[in-house]
């Protein structure tokens, strides 16, 4: 098993004090006020970091002692490196975006991400809206003939044997979960599930970031999705085998929303890590992060173009992020994350021009250098980094690569797929899963009647009923819709191999080192495509989508050590364990 690469935190610490020995620090200053996550340093007193902060202008309103933040509130400018001058803070950030998924509306987080998941959107397709057949194969649900990703990673065959256990908590960090929906609601837990954010409806500016508040408090429910995408992805990993609509990877498991993202799509850092926290102190088995870090799609922490105060943001969300995700492993979660959209090789990546995204207008070119600049969670510590593949195997145009952070590879979709067949630009070469009837109303999908508008229709968009209840289910694309692939696998691993957890009595728990090993042993070898360097400009793209796969069968930057298989999963895996 290959050595994850990451940005050492003695550098990180090193590289912050020659920051801030390197000049005064802004004076405290009396103007508006911002949000900021302060992060502690490594073994110093969390009351002296309090005493900093409060020296440096701040006022302390939460904490999250299992990583070491601060949540505070201070003056907008020149807090960051006054506190930061502190020998008991590494570091602080503003609470802004951290992660990014796709939205729904056309406000500032409008970005790539939408682009890549919905380009079927407006294509030129047939009209892809089925009929369920009449008696669906046992064990399998109405629609779920066009899950061709069930089929590629076997889940199909392998719920004769292990199709999940309710004692296997799946956590979504994501939009939210619709807990409503017909194929969510049998195994959603609410007592769980939880929303760590706040609507924003407007930023200081008064553009619109999530709109007007729907729910007092602007607090949505925990059941709740007003994106669409975490609903998605919760629907892949454990839609219910009820005989309705789709069944997910492992259909029998329990999923917990822990919702870290703005109902525009945007993460903030101090909700994800306090997701991630709770998660690991509730006894999660696995938790899926289809998301990366913004507003830096590169987080470095000494990049030459970037300002002193924007170094010490990106260290301050380097190591924070890292704390959580080690903390979530040491408890026993199995990490999955998607690998990332921006159709490179993570072990050489190009220039960060898009960097930082928020707020609109403020991005430059940087030049990148892997050694210090990381792309989060999906390289971070413990995480499992997932490519997507199209419906014929092959690695999607829009997926990152390389051997460097591939571990594996999964069903993500590919619209360009099966060039020069009829397969070509149809949506059934996308992954279709369950989708909140809210916000197919809202983008115009479907109408108050709850009927599929032509719209809809050509999104491929699809409504099943069983008497008065209805379900809807929509096609997308992306690293975002393989991640869940495997963290459905993952579950059902623990499903067949764990043992009773003692800290949490009346679940089960596996060391999430075992489960990736029984992931990586049973997943089905791919070798590099001959030849080995593709070219997708013969389906529209650029050459700088032109990628070349380097390694072996066993293992290689496209697939990793291969496509992860449930059956080989919960057939062979005990003897790995």
């Amino acid at each position: 098993m290959r050595t994850r690469r990451i940005v050492p935190s003695a550098l990180v610490v090193a590289t912050t004090a020659a920051l801030l020995a390197s000049g005064t620090q802004p004076a405290a200053g009396q103007g508006e006020t911002a949000d900021f996550t302060v992060v502690v340093e490594e073994g110093a007193n969390a009351g002296a970091a309090r005493a900093a902060v409060t020296a440096a202008g701040g006022q302390v309103t939460g904490e999250n002692t299992a990583v070491g933040t601060l949540t505070v509130k201070a003056p907008a400018t020149g807090f960051v490196q006054r506190v930061s001058a502190s020998d008991a803070v590494l570091g602080a950030a503003p609470a802004k975006p951290i992660g990014e998924a796709p939205k729904s509306g056309t406000g500032p987080g409008n970005r790539e991400w939408k682009r890549v998941e919905r380009e079927h959107l407006g294509a030129t397709t047939p009209d892809t809206t089925r009929k369920a057949p009449a008696a669906p194969t046992a064990g399998l649900d109405p629609l779920d003939g066009d899950l061709w990703g069930l089929k590629l990673v076997r889940s199909d065959i392998a719920r004769a044997r292990q199709a999940g256990d309710k004692r296997v908590y799946v956590g979504i960090l994501d939009t939210g979960v619709d807990g409503t929906h017909p194929d969510i609601a049998p195994n959603f837990n609410r007592e769980l599930s939880r929303n760590f954010t706040i609507d924003i409806p407007a930023d200081e500016t008064g553009a619109e970031v999530d709109g007007p508040c729907e729910f007092r408090g602007c607090v949505d429910p925990a059941d709740h999705d007003d994106n669409g995408h975490g609903t998605h992805v919760a629907g892949t990993i454990g839609a219910a085998a009820n005989g309705f609509g789709v069944s997910g990877v492992a259909p029998n498991v329990s999923l917990v929303n822990i919702r870290g993202a703005q109902d525009s799509g945007f993460f903030f850092l101090q909700p994800v890590l306090d997701a991630i926290t709770y998660g690991a102190d509730v006894g999660l088995d696995v938790i899926n992060m289809s998301f990366y870090i913004d507003p830096w799609y590169m987080n470095c922490i000494d990049n030459p173009a970037d300002s002193p105060e924007a170094k010490l943001e990106q260290r301050a969300t380097i190591t924070a992020v890292q704390r959580a995700l080690n903390y979530a492993h040491r408890k026993g979660v199995t990490l999955i994350a998607a690998g990332g959209n921006n159709h490179e090789d993570l072990g050489n990546p190009r220039n960060d021009a898009a960097s930082p995204n928020y707020p609109a207008g403020s991005a430059y070119d940087r030049k990148i250098d892997n050694k210090t600049c990381i792309h989060l969670p999906t390289e971070g510590n413990h995480v499992i980094s997932i490519s997507a593949l199209g419906p014929s195997g092959l690695k999607a145009d829009y997926s990152n690569y390389g051997t460097e952070q591939t571990d594996l590879s999964a069903p993500g979709g590919y619209f360009r797929d099966g060039f020069g067949t009829p397969w070509y630009r149809t949506n059934e070469n996308l992954i279709r899963s369950t989708y909140p009837r809210n916000v197919a109303v809202v983008e115009g999908n479907v109408d108050e009647a709850g009927n599929v508008t032509p719209k809809g229709e050509a999104a491929g968009v699809t409504k099943y009923c069983q008497g008065t209840t209805c379900g809807y289910y929509q096609y997308l694309q992306g690293t975002s819709m393989a991640s869940p692939h495997a963290a459905g696998v993952a579950a059902l691993v623990v499903s067949q191999y764990g043992k009773k957890d003692k800290a949490h009595p009346g679940t089960l728990t596996l060391d999430p080192d075992k489960v990736e090993k029984v992931l990586v042993k049973t997943a089905t070898q791919r070798a590099c495509p001959v030849p080995r360097t593709v070219s997708y400009e013969n389906v529209g793209r650029t050459a700088e989508f032109t990628a070349t796969c380097a390694g072996d069968t066993k293992f290689n930057g496209f697939y990793g050590h291969g496509i992860v298989d449930a059956y080989g999963a919960v057939t062979r895996g005990g003897n790995f364990i």
